[in-house]
């Protein structure tokens, strides 16, 4: 057993004992992290591992948060909330699709600025599309049911171990199911034959295409993948708030998302895991405690103190200037660097004087 294999183990497990120890307000701070995890897997496979620049990240969040809340609530079709999830999800695979021939095209800062061009214009619409997003004070979102069995925290009563499970701990685990799916499609298909085609279009078009690797198909088809990771978090986003307005998904969402893939290390799909709870939880986590730190006042404070949301953007602002300066690869290259390694394992590296044979 491996630390690459243990870890995730270990985590899953530490996971699943949470609900029974947390209060309500830690367990929200580990919904937003899990979504946010999710969402930058999905962009992880985009830019870490097929190295497309994406600026529009909030974007198909946003088609996933309000197309779960407008194909499950009123006004809408008012379709099983299972169902609306999935419709959710490949809503925002068409919506991936439609612009995959530009994502084909496009690469680099070319793409990330024709990315950041849906964030503006995803924003008009939340604005002005009131039958179906509400406008700028946005709309309720339906609570999830799966066959009957309904996660709110009343009908029907649940306690286990003595536990009362309500809305927060009952979407807990569906959360942790759904980022354990993500995370195991992810991997797979990092290790597989298209994962390693992801990887060679990275590292050289030119290179893939003599291999016979149909660059612009990959391509397209990593940015329909990311969107549908994407549309997932954003509905369980929406499940979670339980209320979607347009001022969340804007430009700085996207920036956040990006800041979590390089924190956590392009290309690893744990890497992205462990910068989304850094990076999303980093906030709530200072709201929290606010009116203990120092320098930071809480939320709403008069004039220009410094707010949980800035304090954490300076602070994960530090974090990605000093591992692109001191770990290029992210937490999980420093994770895996042979320095940590010999670490875990006690062993010293032999010196040149140690390794020269003894002359006679």
């Amino acid at each position: 057993m491996t630390p690459a294999r243990v870890l995730p183990l270990a985590a899953a497990l530490l996971l699943c004992v949470f609900p029974f120890y947390l209060d309500a307000a830690w367990l929200q701070i580990g919904l937003f992290a899990m979504a946010a995890a999710i969402g930058a897997i999905g962009l992880n496979l985009l830019t870490g591992s097929t190295g497309q620049l994406s600026l529009g990240h909030a974007f198909f969040l946003a088609v996933g948060a309000y197309g779960y809340a407008w194909f499950g609530g009123d006004p809408g079709p008012g379709l099983p909330p299972l169902l609306a999830l999935l419709l959710a999800v490949a809503l925002t695979g068409l919506a991936g699709g439609l612009f995959s021939p530009i994502a084909g095209r496009l690469r680099g800062m070319y793409l990330g600025v024709a990315t950041l061009a849906l964030v503006f214009l995803g924003h008009h619409v939340m604005l002005n599309a009131e039958p179906v997003t509400g406008g700028f004070n946005g709309r309720s979102v339906p609570p999830m049911e799966i066959f009957g069995f309904s996660f709110t925290g009343s009908d029907p009563y649940l306690a286990v171990l003595g536990v009362p499970f309500g809305a927060t701990e009952r979407l807990w685990y569906l959360a942790l199911v759904l980022l354990a799916f993500a995370w195991w499609t992810a991997h797979n298909l990092l290790r597989g034959r298209s994962g390693r085609a992801l990887t060679a279009v990275r590292d050289s078009e030119v290179a893939a295409a003599v291999l016979g690797v149909p660059v612009a198909r990959y391509r397209s088809g990593a940015f329909i993948v990311s969107s549908m990771y994407a549309g997932l978090a954003g509905a369980l986003i929406a499940l979670i708030s339980q209320t979607v307005v347009p001022d969340y998904f804007s430009l700085a969402l996207s920036i956040d998302y990006l800041a979590m893939i390089v924190i956590g290390g392009l290309g690893s799909v744990g890497g992205a895991a462990v910068g989304a709870l850094f990076v999303s939880a980093l906030p709530l986590v200072i709201a929290r405690y606010a009116d203990q730190l120092p320098l930071i006042e809480p939320p709403g404070a008069p004039g220009n103190a410094v707010g949980p949301a800035d304090a954490a953007r300076y602070l994960y602002g530090a974090a990605i200037v000093l591992i692109l300066l001191r770990a290029p690869g992210g937490l999980s290259g420093l994770l895996h660097s042979g320095k940590l390694r010999r670490f875990r394992t006690g062993v010293r590296p032999r010196t040149t004087n140690e390794t020269q044979e003894p002359t006679s």
